[in-house]
């Protein structure tokens, strides 16, 4: 078998004819170097929007699998329109589905988990043609039931693949050239890396950087696949996502990150003995609401306070469950505040340089921007601050840190 390639093009990427040509170029490279080429192609832009508007005209709360039928309708579009054209070209190739490799999954529908990939007939299916058009984002469960992978899952698709047939690189093509060291938009100073080790990236990720889904960025790092991320409408070469290096190390900060889909809610008075942050946080856990940061205040007269944030969507349901244990837990009172931000740093090099939070907590210091909450980790410091001061935030921070150091 010749070296296998694995492609993966967004929503932007094949949103009309014109992007899917450029994206034919962008897998003709490959094979023209006598390659196997496998591209893992997502929906185009907005149609999968489009088809959970259409779900909820029919259905205010539409069954989950059926669900599932629908938006996997949007990849398969998207594969054999670019079958079709590639065929007129004289490539030989086919389009495959989810069920079709078969990517097996469980039955979490609309945020299934792959459980297995059919390698061997994939191989096999490679034998026979030169490029693979791959529906991105779904699976097929154990009773036979299409599933999609969440949002952003084609990444999580096509890294899956790479892992199962030890390709060498998933090349995610998308409409940024890489990965930035903060939001371009909101930092003209940002600039494009060379590089970026498996847990920044997982860390940029989970705040929201929506450059590759947090999924795609964990299975590569548990699989050593290493992620190429590009723009289809460049030949530069992007950010290449892959294990810690020493060069890594010596930046003290690769980048800003920064999320605004968050909210603050406060326990107001809780009784400060054992098994009420037990009695509090379960109940949240138990309905699938992540809770990020997590506050508690020194204890009064036997009653603390207990803050934390959660995603601003999960906000009502939250607090629905909180005023539900008042008789458990007999607090006080509940705050919840809307109109809040993470900022984060974050960069491997943080684990050998001290500092790092007095010299961020000097820069907002200087802007007048005050701290909510605090959260740090080996490779990530992150202030909770009101979202008013977001952008002057990752600004001030962005030239505090990645300003001093050659990038990339």
């Amino acid at each position: 078998m010749k070296n296998i390639v694995v492609q993966k093009f967004g929503g932007t990427s094949v949103r009309n004819l014109e992007c899917m040509r450029q994206v034919l170029n962008n897998v003709r490279r490959p094979l023209a170097a006598g390659d196997k080429v496998i591209v893992v192609l997502s929906a185009m832009a907005g149609e999968t929007n489009r088809l959970l508007a259409l779900a909820k005209e029919w259905s205010p709360a539409p069954d989950l699998a059926e669900l599932d039928s629908l938006v996997s309708t949007g990849e398969q579009i998207s594969v054999a329109l670019f079958a079709m054209m590639a065929k007129d070209e004289g490539i030989k190739c086919r389009s495959v589905l989810g069920f079709q490799v078969p990517i097996i999954s469980n039955s979490s529908y609309g945020k299934a988990r792959i459980e297995s990939i059919d390698s061997e007939k994939l191989v096999a299916m490679l034998e026979e043609y030169d490029v693979l058009v791959m529906a991105g984002f779904q699976g097929v469960d154990a009773f036979d039931r299409i599933t999609t992978l969440g949002r952003g899952g084609s990444d999580t698709s096509a890294v899956a693949v790479a892992a199962a047939l030890k390709a060498e690189v998933c090349e995610i093509y998308t409409d940024v050239p890489g990965v930035f060291t903060t939001d371009p938009n909101m930092c003209a100073e940002a600039r494009k890396l060379d590089r970026i080790s498996y847990d920044e990236m997982l860390e940029m990720a989970s705040m929201g950087a929506k450059v590759l889904q947090i999924r795609s960025v964990e299975f590569a790092k548990k699989y050593n696949v290493t992620v190429h991320v590009r723009s289809t409408f460049s030949d530069e070469p992007g950010t290449i996502v892959t294990q810690e290096e020493a060069i890594m190390e010596s930046v003290q900060v690769a980048g800003v990150a920064y999320d605004k889909d968050q909210a603050q809610v406060t326990v107001v008075g809780v009784l400060d003995e054992p098994g009420v942050c037990a009695s509090i946080f379960t109940p949240i856990a138990e309905r699938k609401i992540l809770v990020d940061m997590i506050v508690q205040n020194p204890s009064r007269e036997g009653r603390t306070d207990i803050t934390f944030t959660v995603p601003k969507s999960d906000l009502a349901d939250t607090l629905k469950l909180m005023e539900g244990l008042k008789p458990v837990i007999g607090y006080l009172a509940l705050l919840s505040d809307k109109d809040v931000a993470k900022v984060s740093v974050i960069g491997v090099g943080m684990r050998n340089h001290s500092g790092v939070a007095a010299q961020a907590f000097r820069a907002l210091r200087d802007e007048n921007i005050n701290i909510l909450m605090i959260s740090t980790s080996e490779i990530k410091l992150t202030c909770l601050i009101e979202d008013k001061y977001t952008e002057l935030a990752v600004r001030t921070l962005h030239q505090s840190f990645v300003g001093q150091y050659q990038v990339g």
